[in-house]
């Protein structure tokens, strides 16, 4: 099972900082997950929220700020005053930084953003390192026709066997539900027809439980310290 650290490992560290970065290395992950959005200037930044409010001492939409504002603005006194001076990521100082690494997964926040994105990891020549998901269907659907060999994954609350189906039949390589909805037989069933299974929104150790024992090939968690103590291997 790949243990993905979510946001970096956002129990024990900002999210979507190299510190968060930095620690779910320490930790043994097997890739690390990080969310996409572009400032007002087209730079691509790493910040879930569509606003910097929440994570950052700066305030309104991300893309209503330069990257000059952005920059400036200190992501991790909100999370412990020993992360002050945490800083949002661009993506490419990211990719050039962690890349050789440990595998990468991009969740496209900001429908738009995705070939730039795209093109930036194929440029850093690092697109068998890295991944793509988002939770907008065109948004994936068109890094997979752009570039069929990238692996691409939809996140989605909704199971439904039709849902499936246009996952499979836009040539995607992940179908990511969320743990809450998984069973050891809807697993199977989803890799019976060719899909990988990730699941998202483990907020517990007891939907991390509840996605062990389903089967699935990965989940992104917080805690990745704990997950990976819970398969034996820390």
């Amino acid at each position: 099972m790949q243990v993905i650290g979510h946001r970096g490992a956002a129990a024990l560290a900002p999210e979507n900082t190299w510190a968060g970065f930095d620690r779910a290395l320490e930790v043994g992950v097997d890739a690390i997950e990080t969310d996409v959005r572009a400032t007002s200037d087209g730079q691509l930044v790493l910040i879930h929220d569509a606003r910097l409010d929440r994570t950052t001492d700066g305030q309104g939409l991300v893309q209503d700020a330069p990257w000059s504002v952005v920059q400036s603005l200190d992501a991790g006194t909100w999370f412990d005053p020993r992360f002050a001076g945490a800083r949002v990521p661009r993506l490419d100082e990211t990719l050039k930084r962690y890349g050789s690494r440990v595998p990468l997964v991009l969740e496209i926040k900001q429908p738009g953003v995705e070939l730039s994105a795209l093109e930036m990891v194929d440029r850093l020549g690092l697109l068998a390192q890295v991944a793509f998901t988002s939770f907008d269907f065109a948004a994936v659907h068109r890094i997979k026709a752009h570039w069929p060999a990238t692996k691409v994954g939809f996140l989605t609350s909704d199971i439904g066997l039709s849902n499936v189906q246009r996952v499979i039949a836009a040539g995607m390589d992940q179908f990511c539900p969320p743990a809450d909805a998984l069973t050891p037989a809807s697993v199977a069933e989803w890799r019976a027809l060719g899909l990988e299974v990730r699941a998202w929104k483990v907020r517990d150790l007891n939907l991390m439980e509840r996605a062990i024992l389903a089967g699935v090939d990965g989940m992104t968690v917080d805690f990745p310290h704990l997950l990976l103590k819970a398969l034996g291997r820390a």
